[in-house]
């Protein structure tokens, strides 16, 4: 049976789309964790934790969709991805068990409330790196030797794959801070103000430097973003995040409490874009694309119902829970 579509193309779509909303929906909760050593007061802890208590748990949904996704629908990509990239990914479910376990935890104990702290912040840290570093690991490319990875167990640390892990480190935390700004009043509100224009120029100057190594691990993303025409279609990408910083320092300046945070997404949106630009149409970079990692027509075929239900219904669900639990948190809210 055939479709008048391309299948894989729309499954490369909806899987990256899955990993898009993981990034910045669990990206600002993590930010949070990440910035948990900045606000010591027992209170303004349990205000930020208060202001992701209803959604933190569906964030990782995505996350599920996009693995489980890869899984199915580009078998050959996720057999050789996920070897080349063991210990990054153990790491971060390392990091996101403990965030996850000390977000609960937290709330009941008194006298190791300060440990899950340190639990929280450390698996939000862990998570963040080890997500950028196996991000950094994709883009420079793995060694693959017909239909398996053929590197070595150290191959994703190199200085690149650090350099993308501290900005995305980076990254989440100016999500966390613009969302404060969103769900916060007073004090806590203003202080997060402050702190997002240090990490307003902290993220700009790792989107150069990731920007500027990039083209620089292989003549392919080079000739994608500087020769023509390729340029004529890149350049927009690199003026809209001129564009999103002008309007972003804007709105801090002014103290505008909701669209920083958004704002903050948009920079999110098209620094990803940036990366589809520079590897379509490889899955793994370099070495396979995404036809030739896909499934058979037939099966794609036969998952396409199921995702095309799932997804609105998660989408649905998530959105009103957000809406639900709209408006500022204060100190007298409360977490059971």
């Amino acid at each position: 049976m055939t479709v008048p579509f391309d299948l894989t193309v729309l499954w490369a779509f909806i899987i990256a789309l899955a990993v898009f909303i993981y990034v910045v929906m669990d990206g600002f909760d993590l930010g949070l964790g990440i910035l948990f050593p900045l606000f010591p007061g027992k209170q303004d802890r349990d205000v930020i934790t208060n202001t992701v208590a209803p959604v933190w748990d569906g964030n990782e949904t995505w996350l599920v969709l996009g693995g489980g996704g890869l899984m199915a629908a580009f078998p050959l990509a996720y057999a050789v991805l996920l070897p080349a990239l063991y210990a990054p990914l153990i790491a971060m479910l390392v990091g996101l068990i403990f965030r996850g376990v000390a977000f609960e935890f937290r709330w009941r104990t008194r006298a190791t409330r300060n440990l899950w702290d340190i639990a929280f912040t450390g698996g939000s840290w862990v998570a963040a790196l080890a997500q950028g570093i196996a991000l950094g690991a994709i883009l420079q490319g793995v060694h693959v030797e017909g239909r398996h990875y053929a590197g070595g167990w150290w191959d994703w640390l190199t200085p690149f794959s650090i350099l993308t892990g501290v900005s995305l480190v980076v990254g989440y935390a100016l999500l966390g801070a613009t969302w404060l700004i969103l769900k916060t009043e007073g004090d806590l509100r203003d202080k997060a103000y402050r702190i997002s224009w240090y990490l307003m120029i902290a993220m700009l100057l790792a989107i150069a430097a990731v920007s500027l190594a990039t083209p620089l691990l292989t003549n392919q993303y080079a000739q994608r973003w500087f020769t023509r025409p390729a340029v004529f279609l890149t350049a927009p990408v690199p003026l809209a995040v001129v564009a999103v910083t002008v309007l972003l320092m804007k709105n801090l300046a002014q103290k505008h409490d909701v669209w920083p945070f958004f704002l903050a997404l948009a920079l999110f949106f098209l620094s990803y874009a940036g990366l589809g630009i520079s590897i379509y149409p490889y899955v793994v970079p370099q070495s396979i694309t995404i036809w030739q990692a896909a499934a058979p027509e037939r099966s794609q075929l036969l998952m396409l119902p199921g995702v095309l239900v799932l997804v609105p219904l998660i989408l649905g669900y998530t959105g009103w829970a957000y809406w639900v639990f709209r408006g500022k948190v204060g100190h007298d809210s409360g977490y059971h």
